[in-house]
């Protein structure tokens, strides 16, 4: 007889993490679910492109006019958009003839590679991808006074970095390519909040400051917001960027968000993997191996989906593991809290229904319970002893 074997959970089964990206959601969606983590899709913010804006028309007309002197280019997507528009107007060869004589400046290998689709070649880009770098390396050139100077914009029109470069004499030419709006359907920002609120979200990430931006915008509409930073802050949900300037909305409003150390999608994937796995308690209990994972726990190898108040006591027996944790601290540890002791009792054994194997569990007489894990002969935490 054939037997087939399961294939293992991924490394993120388990997990729930949530994405707030407007563009390439669909791709991280994709490989967090291939490393078995549910996906929530609530994107925080939606662009809309200016191919028929007049602004951008004209920005493009007066460059084409007065070729300028430094192009920065801040985003891939922003500058082919802005090449697009310029090749439905039939001023695409003109325009690039324009950019062609001046030096081209790109944040990040994303707006090189759409410098060379264009034909063009960057003079320069940091490997920090970072616009204060790039606003260094202009600043440092030496006297700016007549110079004109083209900034691609991203979504926000980057008052700092163009009032740097005027305050130093520059002439700035603003190219807003596309904008960045609030969702028109905030239903599925709205569902993250109360799935964060309920303990059912692990991880939140962000692959842009504005879609941080727009998460924390739509919690004070809705009266959330000390909320959602508390429970940000609090560690119990993760905030996950794709560099520190996405990061910064949050690191602003005192949320310890993390990074990856290379700025790329694939790059934040695996570092969700990382922390979350790190997260990750193991212990032997009742001849059984256990993983506690986000909202299901690995036994013996076996996904099993714990609901949120059983997760809850499981991962209070778990920071203990052996020792005796009372009822009442067990209730303090419920989502919302409980009415009494007995909403304990139910969740115990819905815990233990939802673990499978018996006896993992233990329920201690008129003191509470305890994992089945061996304690040590020596000592013990405040929670109590052996016995």
């Amino acid at each position: 007889m054939n037997l087939v074997s399961s294939p293992q959970p991924g490394p993120l089964a388990g997990f729930t993490v949530a994405v707030t990206a407007a563009r390439r959601a669909e791709e991280i969606g994709g490989l967090l679910e291939r490393r078995g983590a549910t996906v929530i899709h609530a994107p925080a913010l939606r662009i809309v492109p200016l191919a028929d804006d007049t602004d951008l028309h004209k920005a493009t007309a007066d460059l084409i006019a007065a070729p300028p002197d430094t192009v920065v280019a801040t985003t891939g997507i922003g500058f082919r958009a802005w090449m697009e528009a310029a090749e439905g107007w039939g001023e695409a060869d003109r325009l690039r003839a324009a950019l062609g004589s001046a030096a081209l400046l790109a944040r990040g290998p994303k707006a090189c590679g759409a410098i060379r689709a264009a034909g063009l070649r960057e003079e320069w880009s940091p490997e920090s991808e970072s616009s204060a770098e790039v606003l260094q390396r202009i600043l440092s050139e030496g006297p700016l006074h007549g110079r004109r100077i083209a900034v691609q914009l991203h979504g926000e029109p980057l008052p700092d970095f163009t009032n740097a470069l005027r305050n130093a004499g520059a002439v700035v030419v603003p190219v807003p390519v596309y904008r960045w709006m609030a969702p028109d359907d905030p239903a599925p920002l709205d569902r993250l909040l109360d799935a964060i609120a309920a303990g059912t979200v692990d991880a939140v990430t962000f692959t842009s400051a504005l879609a941080a931006t727009g998460l924390l915008r739509r919690a004070r509409e809705c009266a959330r917001a000390d909320q959602l930073l508390g429970i940000f802050r609090s560690g119990r949900v993760a905030a996950m960027c794709v560099g520190p300037v996405t990061a910064g909305p949050l690191l602003s409003a005192g949320v310890g968000a993390t990074w990856p150390s290379r700025y790329r999608v694939g790059a934040l994937v695996r570092h969700v993997t990382e922390v979350l796995g790190a997260s990750v308690p193991v212990l032997p209990v009742g001849g059984h191996r256990l993983e506690v994972r986000g909202s299901a726990v690995l036994v013996d190898g076996v996904l099993r989906p714990v609901p949120p108040s059983p997760m809850a006591v499981l991962r209070a027996l778990a920071r203990n593991p052996g020792w005796v944790v009372a009822r009442a601290d067990l209730l303090a540890e419920l989502p919302g809290g409980g009415a009494d002791e007995h909403a304990v009792e139910a969740a115990v054994a819905r815990l233990r229904s939802g673990l499978g194997p018996p006896g993992l569990v233990q329920t201690v007489v008129k003191r509470g319970y305890r994992l089945a894990v061996a304690l040590p002969h020596s000592g013990g935490p405040g929670h109590g002893g052996g016995f």
